[in-house]
C-alpha cells in the first residue's frame, strides 16, 4: 500500500514525501521478509530519485540495478523488464546507447506475447531510438 501511495505522490510532483514512504516500505521488507513487492519499490525509489533531481542519477542507478537483480531471483520478467528500460533510459541520456541496447535488446527479445502491454511498448520505443 505504501508503494500505491508513494505513486501517487510521484503524480503528484511530490517526490520527498514519496520517498519517504518507500524508504518506509522497504524497511519493513527487511523487517518482514516479505519480499513480494521488493522488486517494485526499489524501481519506484530510482524513480522517484530521478524525477526529483539529475543529481540522484548515480543512486537510482544503483535502484535500477538492485530491482533488476531482485526480479531475476524471483523470476519476475515484466519487472526486470520495466527496471531495465528506467537503467537503459538513464544510460541513453548519459550517453551509454550501447550499453543501454544490450541490457535491453535481450530482455526484450524474451516476450513471445504481451506486446500490447505498457512495459513492453515503452521497451520497444527505447529501443528503436537507441538503434
Amino acid at each position: 500500500m505504501l508503494a500505491l501511495l508513494a505513486e501517487g505522490y510521484h503524480k503528484a510532483g511530490q517526490y520527498d514525501k514519496g520517498l519517504s514512504l518507500i524508504t518506509e516500505a522497504l524497511g519493513t521488507v527487511e523487517r518482514t521478509g516479505e519480499r513480494w513487492h521488493e522488486t517494485e519499490l526499489h524501481w519506484l525509489k530510482g524513480t522517484l530519485l530521478l524525477a526529483g533531481s539529475s543529481q540522484n542519477e548515480v543512486e537510482a542507478e544503483a535502484r535500477f540495478r538492485q530491482a533488476i537483480a531482485v526480479a531475476q531471483v524471483q523470476g519476475a520478467k515484466s519487472m526486470e523488464l520495466r527496471a531495465a528500460t528506467s537503467l537503459a533510459r538513464l544510460w541513453s541520456k548519459q550517453g551509454k546507447g550501447i550499453e543501454a541496447c544490450s541490457l535491453l535488446a535481450p530482455l526484450y527479445g524474451w516476450f513471445t506475447e504481451g506486446f500490447d502491454t505498457a512495459d513492453l511498448k515503452e521497451a520497444k520505443v527505447l529501443l528503436d531510438e537507441l538503434k
